[in-house]
């Protein structure tokens, strides 16, 4: 096999892998039943993340913003101009 061709089987692992812990977490969480506080807790971590994935989001934002800013070519600022 090809070293090239085994980057490819690298993204399909990650997603089964994901899918495997996905379906073990479902199944735990019908084994155990409904425990109210850690569904309670379960609901304010999803939150969280959610909070974080946004703030996230906006932080990329202002990096590319910046980033398209500084890019652009300006002719240099002289510290002498009042001389």
């Amino acid at each position: 096999m090809d070293p090239g061709s085994v980057g490819v089987f690298i993204p399909i692992a990650a997603i089964l892998a994901w899918g495997a812990v996905r379906i073990a977490t479902i199944q735990a969480q019908h084994k155990k039943g409904d425990d109210p506080e850690t569904s309670d807790r379960l609901h304010a971590l999803e939150n969280e993340v959610g909070s974080l994935r946004q703030e996230l989001g906006e932080t990329q934002e202002r990096l590319d913003f910046t980033e398209r800013m500084l890019s652009q070519q300006r002719p240099p600022e002289r510290l002498d101009q009042g001389k």
